[in-house]
């Protein structure tokens, strides 16, 4: 008689092994988001081999060795990774994505999932194939808030959605010598406000409504003509080239949108709002009631009644159960971005060991969405017309 099997291992307690590729700020955030996932990091890779080497050497601790990858090559021919982060330029995210789908990997790519919509549909084929896991971070939607008014809105609570409008507001861009790859469309692609911020405003009020856009006008605009050509951190300051070049790729811009259902949308995307850091807002409207969400303050989310209106705080009182599971501190002590990057990577890496694909997690699909919108903006921007999203 043959012995029996030995048990499955708890899939809760497979520790899940990743490398990052590209060594940039939001590299740093999926490394840190890792790490509070219970995930393992592997190994890095980013711009040349001594680059990896430091950033390797600056990212290991005691008991948790981080490798320097060369290339590519030796990341995926790696045994000992299980995902593979991709946190590079934009132009490069197709290639990445789909080399490591074909070695079997599961993927992180950032988003844009690719620049083009033709790249983008065949990443999610690729996806489709390989049958592994390739998610895309839209993070926002791990606000436990953002749950909580989602589950509301298909429980009715609005009723039939007439108005959604909102922005998405930053000032990182204000000062005319900021500059950095996203400026170089031969890097960042075609569009940069609407592709970089844009598309998270987008895919949040899509998810939580449950509507999808069909049609948009839109208009984009850039307001510092010419920037330095190289140098400049994301975020973070001045580039330092004295070579400028003309910039092409929007500091701004307006759309109106219609969906499925008739309603109509409105958002305004800006990098040169002085004093807006991440001002993600939107406002839903209604036939039965409203909600405001804004991004900047998330313990707290605000629902409009003809009669009446309330301040709803984030784990107090009655609670759906997806925000009860994205609850991870006491109402008063404020969860925001990087909790909301850490509960997805945590979802990613639950999917990798179950097989099972938890609430919200956004894929390829959601990637695929987002290269369709950017897509019209860029058809409507450049002729002045309602264009369809396909």
């Amino acid at each position: 008689m043959a012995p029996p099997a030995p048990p499955s291992p708890d899939p809760a307690a497979v520790q899940v092994r990743s490398a990052i590729v590209g060594a940039g700020m939001i590299a740093e955030v999926h490394r840190r988001s890792i790490r509070t996932a219970g995930g393992r990091l592997t190994g890095v890779l980013a711009s040349t081999p001594e680059r990896s080497v430091q950033v390797a050497a600056d990212w290991s601790a005691p008991g948790r060795p981080v490798a320097a990858y060369g290339d590519f090559d030796d990341l995926l021919a790696d045994a000992d990774v299980d995902v593979v982060h991709i946190c590079t330029p934009n132009r490069t995210h197709a290639a990445y994505a789909e080399r490591a789908l074909a070695a079997g990997k599961h993927v992180v790519c950032e988003k844009p999932l690719a620049t083009s919509v033709a790249d983008a549909e065949r990443l999610e084929r690729a996806a489709d194939r390989a049958g592994t896991v390739a998610a895309v971070p839209f993070v926002y939607r791990y606000h436990p808030l953002v749950r909580e008014l989602r589950d509301r809105a298909r429980a009715g609570e609005f009723g039939n959605w007439q108005l959604l409008h909102g922005s998405y507001l930053q000032d990182w861009m204000l000062d005319p010598d900021a500059s950095g790859w996203r400026v170089d469309p031969g890097a960042g692609g075609d569009s940069r406000a609407f592709a970089d911020i844009g598309s998270h405003w987008c895919d949040l009020v899509e998810w939580v409504t449950g509507e999808r856009f069909t049609e948009l006008t839109a208009h984009r605009t850039v307001t510092v003509p010419d920037r330095p050509q190289a140098g400049g951190k994301s975020f973070t300051g001045s580039a330092t080239s004295a070579k400028r070049t003309t910039v092409t790729t929007e500091d701004a811009a307006a759309l109106l949108l219609r969906t499925e259902s008739g309603a109509l949308a409105s958002t305004v995307v800006s990098q040169v709002s002085a004093g807006r850091k991440n001002r993600l807002w939107f406002e839903l409207d209604g036939s039965a009631g409203s909600a405001v969400f804004d991004q900047e303050n998330p313990d707290t989310l605000w629902l409009g009644g003809e009669d009446s209106s309330r301040i709803l705080h984030r784990g107090a009182g009655h609670t759906t159960p997806e925000q009860r599971r994205l609850n991870v501190v006491p109402p008063g002590h404020p969860q925001g971005y990087v909790d909301c990057f850490a509960a997805f990577v945590a979802d990613v890496y639950a999917a990798v060991t179950t097989g099972e694909t938890p609430e919200g997690l956004p894929l390829f699909a959601d990637g695929l969405r987002s290269a369709r919108l950017v897509d019209a903006f860029l058809t409507s921007s450049a002729n002045g017309a309602w264009t369809k999203v396909n």
